[in-house]
């Protein structure tokens, strides 16, 4: 399904594929030779989700664009099945495994593998070429440090700075949670407004 959202419509090459069950939502630029598989959503919220040539994105996969921090995808690059990607960037190769998170601001440098529900943390940097192993965590900037699970104590040295909050909504740490989702309500409201398209824009 592809939908205009906020005044923008997705650019579909005629060489691409979309599933008829995934949904691509205002400003998506697909390269070409890009696949789109069943039940993935490629959002582009209030920015936009570029995506290079011969991209996989596979099902149930999540790709969400924002203002500050629009999701691009470079060449040759495979987003797993179950995986978010949001407001990230992946250079050419990266690989993303099923289940795999990637957060605002985030870069997974050329050549990156994130395994199996691995994290790459707001505003971090994955070097070109790094493994994220299985579950494990990345956090931090110039050069992101690469936590196992149970670290969690020296992770959190790490992720408090990187501010989350502020990165993902735009609000200080210790804000109420009564207050955020009031504000995530009337932000995602904006979808009540959107057109289903019928075809390729």
């Amino acid at each position: 399904m592809l939908i205009e959202h906020r005044g923008r419509r997705p650019v579909v090459p005629e060489s691409a594929y979309v599933a008829p069950t995934a949904v691509l939502c205002g400003a998506v630029v697909l390269g070409e030779r890009s696949r789109v598989l069943h039940g993935a959503v490629l959002t582009a919220e209030d920015g936009e989700v570029r995506v290079g040539s011969d991209v996989v994105v596979m099902e149930n996969a999540l790709v969400r664009g924002r203002s500050a921090h629009p999701a691009v995808i470079g060449d040759a690059v495979l987003v797993g099945p179950h995986a978010h990607v949001n407001g990230a960037t992946l250079q050419d190769e990266v690989f993303v495994a099923t289940g795999a998170c990637v957060f605002p601001g985030a870069v997974a440098g050329a050549g990156a593998e994130l395994r199996i529900h691995s994290v790459l943390h707001v505003n971090s940097v994955l070097p070109p070429g790094t493994v994220l192993p299985i579950g494990w965590i990345a956090a931090g900037a110039p050069r992101a440090r690469l936590f196992a699970p149970g670290e969690h104590d020296e992770l959190w040295q790490i992720q408090e700075a990187l501010d989350f909050p502020g990165t993902v909504y735009g609000i200080p740490r210790g804000t109420s949670m009564r207050e955020v989702m009031a504000l995530q309500a009337e932000f995602y409201g904006a979808h009540r407004d959107d057109v289903p398209l019928d075809g390729p824009a």
